[in-house]
């Protein structure tokens, strides 16, 4: 099973980015005190005890008026009830019980997750506890008393939320069947792609951004091969503000990516590739799951001769750290090619799942460290011991060094260059740890 997906809720200003970075351990949100400047990383992996979760800030709310932020909660709520194993309920002790709370725990309550109340900006539980128990009144467990700036009762909140994780969260999966992800932007043709597969309207399809709300997986049996791919879902209907729908698309990728292999991310033909593209794949990447780029609605495009290679050269550019990833033009519209990307999505896991011999290893590093002497400074140059394959999903690499400062990245780049040169590794990211080994007689 992915990790656990657990999302912040709450009004404006009530500290869910400071409570984010708390728990994420660093400042990765931006904090100001203007209501709805949450711009930046909205997603991080997070450790309590020995349970990892991924942890998802839905933040965002411009307080235009007090209907606004009413309806952009309940879409945040929404956004954490499709995509959350369990929901953070923020509130505010200083600004007491307000009607867009209760608004707010009536939807929480009725969707049967797991939500756990936590009432923020409680500095001293002397002053404030008689304050923390008028939240009793949302009808939706124990109220906890926190303060994400003091980091007060983050522990015990913490215990709470890991008590909700399903059975085996976080544990490998028996299911061996590839698990593919299609991500992308509102209204690329992420269902219509699958409907195709599938040869059926199964998921809804329109031409409203973001119409299909619930992640939905799909088991699609292909040359006797099952398949599941799992749909993100979108908006039920267009944000107001643009960046809201950026946000909510990568809240929705990230816990889709999750629990793939394989990532298909989906840019449409049209409107070329952009930065949102870039940010979503950029989960994929980082996550290292096999990435393949589905350039869709390649019907609806005038080509000649260079069209393809100057478009690839576009897309290569806007998502450079990922020059690996396999680019398929397709239509789902008229079905063009895409029956090969179960061949290509099928490459790409045995790429994922490949192993190299150590011995080969060896000798690919020494020769490339033959052909290029590795960097030094101050007269100490990198020596470089060894190097072994520890792990796929993805292909992840130790080399030992006598000096980790002198491996620069460039030089890593380079020998991951000469590997993928021997064995391809087409579609999937590479990782490379560097450990220090003393020399001996030191």
């Amino acid at each position: 099973m992915s990790k656990p997906v657990v999302a912040i809720v709450g009004r404006p200003n009530v500290g869910k980015s400071t409570l984010f970075n708390a728990l994420a351990g660093e400042m990765i949100s931006i904090v100001k005190d203007t209501p709805g400047v949450t711009r930046d990383r909205i997603y991080e992996d997070v450790s309590w005890l020995d349970k990892e979760f991924t942890l998802v800030d839905t933040g965002g709310i411009e307080p235009e008026s007090k209907d606004i932020i009413l309806s952009q909660m309940r879409e945040q709520a929404q956004i954490a009830i499709d995509t959350a194993d369990v929901i953070i309920f923020l509130t505010d002790v200083r600004q007491g019980l307000v009607d867009a709370d209760s608004k707010v725990a009536d939807m929480l309550r009725k969707s049967a997750k797991p939500v756990v109340l936590v009432v923020n900006k409680v500095d001293s539980f002397e002053k404030f506890m008689t304050d923390v128990y008028e939240f009793y009144n949302l009808g939706i467990g124990d109220p906890m008393p926190v303060s994400s700036a003091s980091r007060l009762g983050i522990g015990d909140m913490l215990d709470e939320v890991v008590k909700h994780f399903p059975e085996g969260a976080g544990e490998e999966e028996e299911d061996d069947r590839p698990r593919v992800a299609i991500v992308g932007k509102p209204n690329v043709g992420k269902s219509s792609i699958i409907n195709k597969l599938l040869g059926e309207q199964r998921v809804i399809v329109s031409d409203i951004a973001g119409t299909t709300r619930d992640a939905i997986d799909t088991d699609i049996v292909y040359n006797g091969k099952e398949y599941v791919f799992i749909d993100t879902a979108g908006l039920r209907r267009k944000s107001k503000i643009k960046e809201e729908l950026e946000r909510y698309s990568i809240i929705r990728a990230v816990s889709a990516v999750e629990r793939a292999d394989v990532v298909l991310m989906v840019i449409d033909a049209v409107e070329g590739v952009t930065e949102q593209d870039a940010k979503i794949a950029g989960i994929a990447h980082e996550r290292g799951k096999g990435i393949i780029i589905v350039v869709n609605k390649w019907d609806a495009i005038e080509k000649n001769d260079k069209t393809m290679r100057e478009y690839e050269a576009e897309v290569r550019r806007v998502l450079s750290f990922m020059p690996y990833a396999q680019i398929m033009y397709v239509s789902a519209k008229t079905g063009q090619r895409l029956v090969k990307l179960y061949d290509m999505i099928d490459m790409v896991i045995e790429n994922q799942s490949l192993r190299v011999a150590t011995g080969v290893l060896n000798e690919i590093m020494m020769e490339a460290v033959a052909m290029q002497q590795p960097p030094s400074d101050k007269g100490k140059r990198l020596k470089l011991y060894y190097i072994t394959q520890v792990s796929v999903k993805p292909p992840t690499f130790v080399i030992f060094v006598n000096d980790r400062e002198l491996m620069h990245f460039s030089y890593t780049r380079y020998l991951e260059n000469k590997i993928r040169e021997a064995f391809g590794f087409k579609g999937t990211s590479l990782k490379f740890f560097i450990r220090e080994r003393k020399e001996k007689g030191r």
